[in-house]
Order: structure tokens, then sequence, then C-alpha cells
């Protein structure tokens, strides 16, 4: 009984762990990086071919998005999720390939200028985001699953997204049963839209988010609908625009919920019918799937609401931005507004054209409303870059530049220590993944020195033995160089994908004769001593 960790490693996107029992392949999540890649990680294991399930926490690009990419490999078994999450994943998975197929078809467009240059391939297509989609099953929260012989599940509701889920796996082979609990991401506690978090208990291992692990969001949750009243009014008076990058899915549904209620009030009296645009399909389609999944998903606030017969999520002047020519009349027209558009990190959709019409304007506001990855475009703005570029343009950062304090979908630090105390203290080990390399370490360390938990953050490719509880194999950080011009760098890029395909060849051959395996281990020491060079 084996667990390997892929993605996520000492970084917060790319989500993908690899649980080897009962005779099953079994992947939790294989998500898409986002941001820049600071760590290499490690390939899986096995052939795409041969993973029987995917366990999915959550629709999010980073835990869903590669999952296309797995089918286009040859990945034929399950997807396993809630079925908000299947409801989620059967739009989102289409949004990504289609932006995947954009980017291709515009780079391609680039190449050929330049002779040397091939045409540009999507990672994938719409093909394979089908076939992924047809291979999500659906479960409901709170019921133990028997997957198959061996292996047993349930899905607890975590209160990050519509439909996100902590996974139990009850796994057995022969006489020995383990407990493996994946946190998935863990939600912001007093939610206005989706429930709080809900806990699990008792587990032999761990495999726990750290997003927030070295910070606290305020102590008193910030009254959100005072302060989004204040920008957009403040705003407004200026002849500006409020424009707020926002996930397409789960944030633009608070803030739909939150501009509901500053009209319904009218605390905006001088300005009560200002426009509101959401300009994403993805948002738009994910917003009906809000909708269907009230009653299992909603908080007692918002399902009070709609038995009262209100929509939470609509309200007058509200303009759904579904085709691009809608999208461009949005800032052709000179009335002062509110735009919600995707991508949240601003690193891809509509999002970059409202910036770019609108971060060189005094006047309007940028107002960031979640998690920017390190490395994304949203990130460098907030971080004060002075210029950003556009669709080939350099655009000056005039606007002023805004957040809301706490307005997150992760726990913070004290969130996520709650969880963990209450799953228990009688714990083989908790893993720490799915944070930035110096806060999964800090986080790691804060459990173990105050808690008592026996913690680990792994690098990717690290492997550990779940019935004998030890590491199997310890990887150690493999850092991206950046690329260098010319022949040797090429060549030296051919040396490290050798090394990645070696290390996934000697795994392949675990439960091989000893004989054979000391062998080919001599082989390899032999070749290390020939080229191995002092520093």
């Amino acid at each position: 009984m084996k667990l390997t960790f892929v993605g996520a490693a000492h970084e917060v996107t790319g989500s993908c762990h690899y649980l080897n029992a009962a005779g099953k392949h079994i992947l939790v999540d294989y998500g898409m990086q986002q941001g820049i890649d600071v760590l290499e990680n490690a390939p899986l294991p096995i052939d795409e071919s041969q993973v029987d399930y995917v366990l999915l926490t959550h629709a999010h690009i980073d835990h869903s998005g590669m999952l296309p990419l797995l089918v286009k490999n040859g990945f034929k078994g399950q997807i396993i999720a809630t079925d908000a999450t299947v409801d989620l994943c059967s739009i989102m998975l289409r949004d990504c390939a289609h932006i995947q197929m954009q980017e291709a078809e515009w780079k391609s467009r680039k190449a050929k200028r330049s002779a040397s240059q091939a045409p540009i391939e999507p990672i994938y297509n719409m093909e394979d985001a089908e076939g992924a989609i047809h291979r999500l099953t659906p479960f409901p929260y709170d019921e133990v699953i028997d997957l198959c012989e061996g292996i047993k599940i349930r899905f607890t509701d975590v209160g990050h997204l519509l439909g996100s889920a902590s996974i139990e796996v009850w796994a057995t082979e022969g006489n020995e049963t383990r407990k493996i609990v994946f946190s998935g991401d863990i939600g912001n506690k007093k939610g206005t839209l989706i429930r709080d978090p809900q806990y699990v208990k008792d587990a032999d291992y761990v495999v726990m988010e750290s997003t927030y692990g070295d910070r606290y969001h305020p102590s008193e949750r910030p009254d959100y609908v005072e302060e989004l009243t204040n920008i957009i009014s403040d705003t407004l008076a200026k002849g500006g625009n409020v424009v707020i990058p926002s996930f397409a899915v789960g944030r633009t549904q608070e803030m739909l919920y939150y501009i509901r209620e500053i009209k319904e009030k009218n605390l905006i009296p001088e300005n009560p019918d200002f426009p509101v645009y959401v300009d994403s399909p993805l948002a738009v389609e994910a917003t009906g799937v809000f909708q269907k999944n009230i009653q299992n998903c909603f908080s007692d606030e918002a399902k009070a609401l709609v038995n009262a017969g209100i929509n939470p999520l609509t309200f007058p002047n509200l303009h759904l931005s579904i085709t691009s020519d809608e999208s461009k009349l949005i800032n052709f027209d000179e009335t002062p507004k509110v735009i919600i558009s995707a991508s949240g990190m601003c690193e891809a959709g509509r999002i970059r054209h409202h910036l770019k019409h609108n971060l060189w304007r005094q006047e309007c506001v940028i107002l960031f409303v979640g998690y920017q990855a390190n490395g994304t475009l949203g990130r460098f703005i907030i971080d004060g870059t002075k210029e950003v570029k556009l669709f080939g343009e350099t655009i000056d950062v005039r606007a002023k530049i805004m957040t809301l304090p706490g307005m997150s979908g992760h726990a913070d630090k004290d969130g996520l220590i709650e969880w963990i105390t209450n799953v228990g203290k009688d714990i083989n080990k908790v893993f720490i993944v799915h944070g930035e390399d110096t806060v999964a370490k800090l986080f790691a360390e804060t459990l173990r020195a105050e808690y008592g938990y026996d913690t680990y953050a792994p690098y990717s490719g690290s492997s550990y033995d779940l019935i004998k509880n030890e590491p199997i194999y310890m990887a150690k950080p493999v850092y991206i160089q950046k690329k260098k011009p010319g022949r040797v760098s090429d060549v030296f890029a051919r040396l490290l994908a050798a090394g990645q395909r070696l290390i996934s060849v000697i795994h392949k051959n675990e439960g091989c004769a000893n004989k054979d395996i000391a062998k080919f281990a001599d082989q390899v020491n032999s070749l290390c001593d020939k080229w191995d060079r002092e520093i």
C-alpha cells in the first residue's frame, strides 16, 4: 500500500496524488499548474492507461484541469466526485479545452512569422474534454461507498466550493486496513452562500492542504457588503468602472450575492440602478449549477432567501454577456459600471481585455477578490507593477488596485488547525501539500512543534509505505532552470528528461526479483560514478 506525491508538492496548484492499494491504481485529483512552475513535478509512476479511478475533491482547474489529458493518454477508468462537482466539471473542462485551443491557435499564428518554429498543439482538445466528462461518476455527500474490493470512500463537504469535499479512503490489503483522509481545499468559515466546512473524524494518514498556512484572515469577518458599497459608490461617482477579476465558479456567485443585497437595501441611493456585467460564459453556466444545488450545498442564510421566494444571485440591471460581441460592447459603453470577469488570476479569458481597457484609467478600480498564485498576472498587479503587457501592447497601471481582505475560499492558519484537530490526534503521519515552498515547511513545523503531529511536507516524487509507516523514497526538490539560448541548454534539457525517465523506470521495477534489482542498482551507481562532477 503506497502513496506517491506528484503535484502541488511545495506548490499551490497542480494537485495530484497517487494511491496504490488493494491492487488498484488511484489518483486523487489531476490538476493543472497555474502561474510559474518553480519545481519539477515527477511523472506519474504508472502509465495513464493503468489508472483505475480518479477521486476528485472539487472542480477548480488546479485540481481537475488535466483530466482531459489523462483521457487523451489512455485513461479508461471512472472519475468519482460529488454531484455538484460533476455538474461543474461538465462545463469547466469544456471551457478549459476551449482556452487551450484558442491559445494554441494564437501561438501558432505567431509561429508562422518564424520559419524555425513549428505550429503549437494544444495540451488537449474538446474531444478529450468530452471524454473526461463522459467518465465522471457522481456520488452524494456523507455516504460510505464500496468503490471496489478493498476500497471504500466517503465525501464530506469541506466548504471551499460548491461540491467540494474532503475524501476519506479505507484501503484493505489482506488483514491490514488503513484510513487515508485527503483534505481537499479547506473552506473559509462563516461564508454566506455555501456551507461552512464539515469535519471528518479519525485517520491513519492525512494529506492536508496548506495554502494559507502562514497567515490569518481578519479576526472579525469584514462586512463585505459595506466595503463593496463604498468601493462601487466612490468609483462610479468618479466616472470609472469597478473591474473584478473573479473565478467564474464560486467567487463570481459570492459577488452577485453581495451586490444583490446592496441593491435590495438601496445602499447607493445616488446611483441605485448601476449596471453590473458578468462577462464569462462559464460563470453564467456555473451560476445555473449553483441554483440547481441549493438544497445540498447552500448555507442556511442563502436557503432562507430561496424559501422566501428571493433568488440570491440575481437583481435589476444585471447583464450576462455570452458572445464575444457582447463582451466587446461593454467597454464601448461609457456608463460607469461593475464588470465581473474571469479568469480570477488574469491568466486567460476575457478579463485581460477589460484590464487592457481599464488599467490605464485613474478613475477606475481593479478589485481582486481571490488568491493570486506566484507568477500570475494578478499577482504582479497586486505586487505593484507599473506596467503590464497585454496582447502585445504595454499598458500603464494607473487604476487603483484594491483587494477585499479575507475574501478567500481557503481557510486561514487557524481554520486549517481547527480542521486537523477535529480529525484527531492519533494519526500516523500528516502530509502537508498544496502550499508555497516556505509555507508548507512552516505549517508542517507548526503542527509538529505546537500540536504534536508527525508531519512531512513531501517533494514531488516522494513515496510512502502506508502499511509499514515508513518512507519508500524521499525526493529532493528539483528546481526548474530558466532555459538559456543555444544548443547546450537543449541538450541539457534532454539529459533532465532522461533522468525523469530513469526514475519512472526504477519505480516500474518494484517487485521484480531481488537479484535483478541489485544488478540494475549497480549499473545505475556505476553510471553515476562515471559522470559525477564535483561542484
